[in-house]
């Protein structure tokens, strides 16, 4: 059904709210969650609208089969004698307030990978666990994607990257938690895959590679699930009544985020413009329906911005996120 498919990495530059609703209990606006790991995650359908938000305020030059467009460009053809116009983000993420045809384009839920820790030693580690591994593992094999060959993740709980910032001794200090711990060489060469694979070549990120390479833990599946459940940062949020200069009657809520460093990843799928009229295609018009999945996949890469914002709260800095595209 798909013929092209790709990996989308997600780092938080600043906190990410993606929220589930109101809720009673100890914090009034939650992030989203898995529902039987408890695991955080975005939803896909507020990925792909926060990304279609992205596209429809970009104005930058795609190059796709030796043509210049933009996201917003026009494509006009006829229809039984009628003049009628579509654009090329409504053939990729599908048209807005009709169901004429689906897009060209589909996005899993964005799933946690590495989350950040505070550690006594080196500031913070990035943490993981053997089901988010094996997870992981599984879902960019469907991709296609090559290279991340482990398995046993089991017997690499609690273990480290040889010289790894965090160690003392042979114990680390997460949040205020002692675990005893040993330095791996399969842990090292993890590190080392995630460390490329998450911040490619990218100059900008030089210290994040190399910090990811020497700092992830691997800790078990429960502990890991603490962890995402109780270390995400809570805030509170007040309105204060302009008259009295305090806070006003039930104007106090407290709002969950992702911390800012969290990693997480989705999946992209593309296959060709879901249209009958070949003249409604443009530039993904090709001689088969492989090829117009390339270019439907190109304009998703050439077209994404570096840094998007997903989630609640956008106005004060919340949310921004860098993606980079594994293929």
């Amino acid at each position: 059904m798909f013929e092209e498919k790709r990996v989308l990495f997600l780092i938080a530059e600043t906190p990410v709210h993606a929220g589930s609703g109101s809720e009673v209990g100890i914090v009034d606006l939650p992030i989203q969650r898995e529902r039987y790991t408890d695991f955080p995650k975005i939803e896909s359908s507020g990925l792909k609208g926060c990304i279609r938000e992205a596209f429809e305020s970009s104005n930058s030059a795609i190059q796709i089969n030796n043509n210049t467009i933009r996201p917003k460009d026009k494509i006009r053809y006829r229809v039984d004698g009628k003049d009628k116009e579509t654009d090329y983000i409504s053939l990729v993420f599908g048209p807005e307030g009709e169901e004429a045809h689906a897009g060209a384009m589909s996005i899993t839920d964005a799933r946690i990978l590495l989350f950040p820790v505070k550690s006594l030693k080196g500031v913070f580690a990035w943490i993981t666990c053997p089901m988010v591994l094996e997870r992981f593992k599984k879902e960019i094999e469907f991709v296609g994607i090559q290279g991340f060959s482990f398995s046993n993740f089991k017997n690499l709980e609690n273990t480290l990257p040889k010289q790894s910032n965090i160690a003392i001794s042979s114990k680390i200090v997460l949040e205020e938690f002692t675990f005893e711990v040993r330095e791996d060489e399969i842990t090292s060469k993890i590190a080392e895959w995630l460390a490329n694979a998450v911040f490619h070549n990218d100059n900008t990120y030089d210290f994040w590679r190399e910090k990811l390479k020497k700092d992830l833990v691997i800790l078990s599946d429960g502990d890991f699930t603490q962890f995402v459940k109780t270390s995400t940062e809570i805030i509170t949020r007040t309105k204060i009544d302009n008259k009295t200069g305090t806070v006003a009657s039930g104007a106090l809520w407290t709002e969950e985020y992702l911390p800012q460093d969290t990693i997480l990843y989705s999946l992209v799928m593309f296959t060709f413009p879901r249209v009958e009229n070949d003249a409604r295609k443009g530039v993904f018009k090709a001689n088969t329906p492989q090829e117009e999945a390339k270019f439907v996949s190109e304009f998703f890469e050439k077209g994404l911005p570096s840094v998007i914002q997903i989630g609640g709260n956008q106005t004060i800095g919340k949310g921004f996120v860098r993606v980079n595209i594994l293929k």
